[in-house]
Parts: structure tokens; sequence; C-alpha cells
């Protein structure tokens, strides 16, 4: 529970309306359209409500139809949205997904969308154990990236929220070159950061793990992906890696979220770090199986179970 009966955890970032082909084929083959909500800090928001917490998203949506039905499946997922602006000006942001197992490709349609008016006074509740950002919200406008210095300031009051940042590279927004130096700040700034192994690589020519280490040798709780493969976890001199779980891989994206979703709900939850490692392939692989941004958690008795898993179980686990 948050410090004043709030949520536990704010996601801070861009959700828009998303248009999926609902029989999971290509865009371009025509067919009917399923319309959801996404955006990675509302899919993380979304998979800590699913694991019982009290979440919020925060940030800015249009006036219209679109905006509607974003908040309104947010809330739909147990997420709190009262702190959503609404902008009668700007419209809610939208994206095209179009699927493909080996890797969707996202086609956006967010340039001067509601959300990238957000800025150092966007409004966030107050309370919270841990706040939640990425590296996609800098990339949106000025006043984006002037927000997240307000919530990595380096003089931020000691003992407020916990803030992790999810690297997030998106080449659709800016360029590796141009994102690199001020993505490496943000991340080295952050309490909690998660990358992955092949974006670490594509910015800042990272050659694994320990070479993300050595340029964030500073952040208490360092997570590095690497896709299917396994996860590291750096907490001061300590590591931890932790197996991917085998699983089908029906559509990708939010994968990365879901992860996220299930290690924070471990880190609020006291977890040790190999279990929040664990309980985050866990999301993972339930999201992967799905074909949309967001899938329900694998059930209570199956959680359990492999969280308490010895090793070897755990490497032979199938979901």
């Amino acid at each position: 529970m948050g410090r004043t009966g709030g949520p536990e955890a704010v996601c801070v970032g861009e959700t828009m309306a998303v248009l999926t082909p609902a029989d999971g084929a290509p865009a371009d083959r025509g067919g009917d359209l399923a319309v959801g909500a996404g955006g990675a800090e509302a899919n993380v928001a979304s998979g800590l409500a699913a694991l019982g917490h009290r979440a919020a998203w925060a940030g800015r949506l249009g006036d219209d139809p679109f905006g509607r039905m974003v908040a309104a499946e947010l809330r739909a997922r147990g997420v709190d949205t009262a702190a959503v602006e609404v902008d009668p000006a700007r419209p809610t942001g939208l994206y095209l997904k179009d699927p493909d197992p080996a890797g969707s490709r996202v086609h956006y349609y967010r340039t001067g969308s509601a959300a990238s008016a957000m800025g150092p006074r966007t409004r966030l509740p107050e309370g919270a154990h841990l706040v939640h950002a990425s590296g996609i919200t800098p990339a949106l406008s000025p006043g984006c990236s002037a927000l997240m210095d307000r919530l990595l300031a380096p003089d931020r009051p000691h003992g407020g929220p916990l803030v992790s940042f999810d690297v997030n590279h998106r080449p659709a927004l800016w360029s590796a070159e141009r994102a690199a130096p001020r993505l490496l700040e943000l991340a080295a700034a952050a309490d909690a950061v998660f990358v992955g192994a092949d974006e670490a690589a594509r910015l800042w020519g990272a050659g694994g793990a320990e070479e993300v280490r050595a340029l964030l040798p500073g952040v208490p709780l360092l997570v590095v992906k690497d896709a299917g493969d396994d996860a590291v976890c750096f907490t001061g001199r300590d590591r931890v890696r932790v197996p991917a779980l085998k699983t089908e891989v029906v559509e990708p994206v939010g994968a990365g979220d879901a992860f996220a979703a299930g290690f924070l709900s471990g880190l609020l939850r006291g977890l040790p770090v190999r279990e929040r490692l664990r309980l985050g392939h866990l999301m993972a692989a339930s999201c992967l199986r799905a074909p949309g941004d967001t899938a329900p958690p694998p059930p209570p008795g199956i959680r359990d179970r492999l969280l308490a898993a010895d090793e070897q179980a755990w490497r032979s686990a199938v979901l």
C-alpha cells in the first residue's frame, strides 16, 4: 500500500490506442483490427495491477474517443487513472502493430499527441513507493525530457519513492547516436534500471552484461536482459543470473514490460533477487504467448511452484 493509502507504484509515460490485426496476420493483408490500449509504462502498471498491487498510470490523453477508450481499458485492468490529464486540443497517440513472431514492427502516429505536451509540472499521485518511467518519454518532446529530469533529479528527496527506469530505446523515435548519451545519463541517475543486452550494444557498444555494469557502476539495481536467454541482476558487487523460461512465442511486443512488472512486483514484496528475476521471466513468458501487449499472469499455483523450484526444475520448466 502507498504511504498515504494511494498507489504503491506510479508509471509515467504515454499510453496510446493500439490497432492490432485480430487474426495475428501481417497488417498489410487487411482484415479486422482489434483496438486496445498500449504503451510501455501502462503495460508495466497493468502487470503490477494483475499481480495484486495498487498501481497507477500518470500521463495525458486527448479529449477524444481513443482517449476515453484507453482510460476505460486501463481502469478495467485495475490501474488507477485518477492523475491522468485530458487535453482538449491535442489527440491521443496511436500505433499500428504489424505482428511477426520474429519481431513485430510498430508504426507510430504520435507526433503532436497529448502526451507530448507533458512536462516537469505534470501531476503525479503522491505517496507511492515506486515511480517507473522509460527511455521512450524523453524522445517525445523537450517538455517530456524535462519531466524525466524532474523524476531523476540527483537532488531528489532522500526517502522519496524508488525510481525505476527501463532504457527502452525506440529507433523509430530517435537514432542510437542521438539517444545514447541521454539514455546513459538518465539510467545512471535511477535506483533500478532495465536494459536489453542488444540495445546496450546498439547504444553504447557494450559487449555483455559485465560491460553494461562497468558503464553504470553506481546503479543500485541493474538488470540486463538477453531476450530468450537469461537475465542478470547486479546489486553492488553481487550478481544473480536466471535463465529465461522455454515457451512458445506468438508475439514479442510487451514482453520486456511484463518482465519489468514481475521484477518490480518482487521488489515491492521484498522477494530475494533470484525470485524477482524468476517472476519477471514468468510474466514475460505469459506475454510472449499472447497476441496483445499484455497477458494475465500464470495461475498462482504455477507461479508459486516455479518461484520455489530448484535450479534444475526451473531450467527444465516449459510455460
